[in-house]
Parts: C-alpha cells; structure tokens; sequence
C-alpha cells in the first residue's frame, strides 16, 4: 500500500537517513522507531526516554542516560512525534506502520530485544531495591509498570537465550515490584486485605501468566519445583495458564501427575472459573474433559462457571458447559439469581438465547428480592433481551418483584423510554399498577426527571394521572 502510494521510497530514504547519522544519533533512531513500532500499547514520553537509557545486562540503571525528548525525535527524522492529545508516542501515519512491519530486517529480533530491555530494567539494583508492599511511584520509575506487565509477552514472541538468563535471575527474586504490579493490573488486590503476604510470586507463576511455554517446561523439571504452590492471591501457576487461556502450558501442566487442576484461588474461583470468566473456550474445553474437574463447583458466592460465563457474555463458553449433562443451567447464586438472571441484567442477548433454550430454565424465576429476569433487563434498559423474553408466550410482563414494583415500574424509575414502549404494548401490563410505598410507574418516572417516559405513559388512554403524587 505505502509504495502504491509513493510512500514507501520516502520511508526508505528517511531511514537510510536516520542509519547515515552514525553513531549514538542513528542507534537512537532506530531504537526509537522499534520502540514506537512494536510496543504493546503506546508508551508516554518518559516511559520511551527510560526505555532507551536501558543498558541490556547492567546490574544498574543510569538515568543520565536518558535522552531528552527533542534528540530522540530529531534523530528519527520527522518519522515520530509526541501526541499531545494522547500523551504518547506514535509513528508519523499509519501507513508507516505498514512499512515497518513490511521491512521487518529494519529491527532483526525486536521482541526479544525488548524483552530483554525490559529484564534489564527489572533486574537493576535499583527496581530490586523497591519495597514490594508498597505500590511505586511511577514517576521516578516510569519504564516500570511497561517491563512488569509487558515482558513475557515479548518474550513469548521471540524467546532468546539472554531473555531466559534474564527471566531466571528475575525469578530468583523471591519479593519483587513487578510481580505486585502485575497482581494489581489482573485486579487481584494485591494491596487489599484477604490475600497471602507470606506467598510468593514463583518464576512458574509468571512463565505460566505469560503462557511461555519453554520456561515452564524447564522449571516444572527442576527438583522441589512445588507445581501447586499458590502466590499472593492464591494463585496456582496452573490457574494463571487457564484463567489466560494459554492451552499449551495447560496441557504441559496437566500431564505432571502432581497437579492439581481445581484448586481455587483468593476469590474462591476455580481454574475453571476463571477460564469460563475470561472467555477462554479452549481451556474450557480441555478442563471439561477432566475426571477430576468439577464442572460446577461454586465459589463463595455461589458463583458456579456456567454463571461467571454468562455473567460476561461468553456464549461460546456457555454453549460448551450446556453441553455437560452434569451442569445445572439453573443453580442459583447467594442471592437467588441463576445464569439467565445475570445475563439479562447485563444485557447479553445472545446469551439469554442459549438459556432460553433449554426446556429446563424458567424465565419467570425469581431472585431473592422477587426480580425476574425481565425485571433485571428492563431495570438496566436493555431492550433486545426485553424483547426476547416478552417474546415467550410464558414470561409475565407485570410481575411484581419483592417491593412490588413491576418491571414497567423499574424502566420508568431509570428512564428507560424503549423498554417503557415494549412494556406497554402488552395487553396484559397495567400502567397503573403501584409498588408497596404507592408509587405508580408514572410517579416513578416523574419524581426522576424523566420526561420521556412521563410523555409516553401519559399517552396511554388507560394511565391515571391522578395517581401521580405531588412533587416535594
């Protein structure tokens, strides 16, 4: 596309330009332009400046080698700029994007240079020197949240011998920064209360999140390797493989005859909960195929991995656990609301099909304060999976929930004016029905400030406005 365009001939002599500055200036450049061109997600300016100060192997990390701003974008030639808007980094246009990856001798092995960059970086006295319990100032260490939550994945790309010396020395590190970090972007926690402060994050823990499969089966053959050992969450390195859907160290994991595949962690959630959470079907999959995998083991709250599929709208996931004899799409959770309630309260339409499809579910279950799932999809607004249950000649458009509100009552208590419509089409839903406190779906809509839904209800010829309350 870019030499269609002209494009690529001027890319071209812009780098010979940049290699023609010799020296400091040209290995600037071009790390520069590997940084912006293959980085995970756009870097910020200091992450960048940081970045390329990294002496790859220094046991320490000179911050008088960070560049100014202006030298590393004078020595890419125009080719890179700071988005102000954004606050990052980014290549000129797009289609230099195209032109890199095109050309990809420009950089040789890019990925495993930045992995090793970053390494580097976590391996310096001065990161080891981080308290782990503390969270960092990024600030004065601003290339440290980019190495911890980054480098396996380049690491997985392209997996050199340094980048493994450098991975084991930073698992030799029994307490570390980046593994806190890492805990704290998964949202685990790390600084809440209830996890395990005494755990370690293992070099098994991180090869295993990062899905690098030739780390994991070295370490897994190291004697005293404890392959069930649990981090600070209450992680196993077998849940952090599953939860992440990396199917090949799944399957290395699961042939040590020491794992153990359903441990749960710090949330209660097991392995298999986690990969049904997160969507990853193929994991799913394998674990289903398991004796000793209880495909419906419920966490604390009763969340069972049906429920926490449906929960994020994972309908590839769902469909898999339905097709167990042994799966219950109805088990409730603690507070009575089954896989169909959630589904319907987030609004995942295809979801609810699969559910309703079963002769078993009941679309008129109610939850421990007498929500259906009709209720839950017209209390959130969400209007297709309305108009799938109101499609089912079995669900009851006008059941009251424990308060006595009806669903009409709940989409015109939060405004929700397409729901209001679908409602009041059907025959057998009265506008003028009142929850226990006397409140009328007209009164709710009104004492909201919703002049949408007030403007249609009082278009019905059958609403009463005189059960309407005075403001105040």
């Amino acid at each position: 596309m870019t030499d269609g365009l002209g494009l690529g001939d001027a890319y071209g002599a812009t780098m010979n330009r940049i290699k023609g500055q010799g020296g400091r200036k040209a290995g600037l450049g071009m790390a520069t332009l590997m940084w912006v061109s293959h980085a995970e997600r756009p870097l910020n300016p200091d992450e960048l400046r940081h970045a390329l100060a990294v002496e790859i192997g220094s046991p320490s990390f000179n911050n008088d080698n960070t560049p100014s701003i202006g030298t590393f974008l004078a020595c890419c030639q125009g080719l890179v700029v700071v988005d102000k808007e954004a606050s990052t980094v980014r290549l000129i246009h797009f289609t230099l994007q195209e032109y890199l990856r095109a050309h990809t001798e420009l950089f040789g092995t890019a990925h495993s240079t930045i992995a090793e960059t970053c390494l580097s970086y976590l391996n310096s006295d001065q990161v080891k020197a981080l308290p782990s319990d503390s969270f960092p100032d990024l600030q004065r260490t601003p290339f440290l949240e980019y190495s911890s939550l980054y480098w396996g994945a380049h690491a997985k790309r392209d997996l050199s011998d340094r980048v493994k010396r450098l991975a084991l020395d930073l698992f030799g590190c029994s307490r570390h920064i980046s593994a806190a970090i890492l805990l704290v972007d998964f949202h685990f926690g790390f600084y809440g209360d209830g996890l395990d402060r005494r755990s370690r994050f293992s070099g098994l823990h991180w090869a295993s999140m990062f899905g690098i499969v030739e780390i994991v089966t070295s370490l897994i053959e190291v004697e005293g390797c404890d392959i069930n050992e649990k981090d600070w969450g209450g992680n196993t390195p077998f849940a952090w493989a599953a939860g992440n859907g990396h199917e090949g160290v799944v399957e290395i994991l699961l042939r040590r005859d020491d794992v153990s595949p359903d441990i749960p962690n710090g949330d209660d959630l097991t392995p298999l909960c986690c990969a049904a959470s997160n969507g990853q079907e193929g994991v799913v999959k394998i674990l289903l195929g398991r004796d000793d995998v209880n495909p419906s083991k419920p966490n604390k709250w009763g969340h069972t991995p049906l429920f926490c599929a449906a929960f994020f709208g994972h309908e590839g996931v769902v469909k898999v656990l339905l097709g167990r004899g042994d799966v219950s799409p109805n088990k409730p959770d603690k507070w009575g609301q089954t896989p169909l309630h959630c589904a319907s309260k987030d609004g995942h339409d295809a979801v609810v099909k699969i559910l309703l499809g079963r002769a078993d579910v009941d679309p008129n279950e109610p939850d421990e304060d007498g929500q259906t799932p009709l209720c839950c999809a017209a209390s959130n607004g969400h209007e297709g999976v309305v108009k799938i249950l109101l499609g089912r000649g079995d669900v009851d458009p006008d059941k009251q929930n424990a308060y006595g509100q009806t669903p009409l009552c709940r989409a015109a208590f939060n405004g929700h004016e397409g729901v209001a419509k679908m409602l009041l089409a059907q025959n057998n839903v009265n506008p003028n029905k009142p929850d226990k406190s006397g409140h009328t779906p007209l009164y709710c809509a009104s004492e909201n400030g919703h002049e949408g839904v007030v403007k249609i209800l009082l278009e019905q010829n059958n609403v009463n406005s005189a059960k309407r309350r005075k403001l105040g």
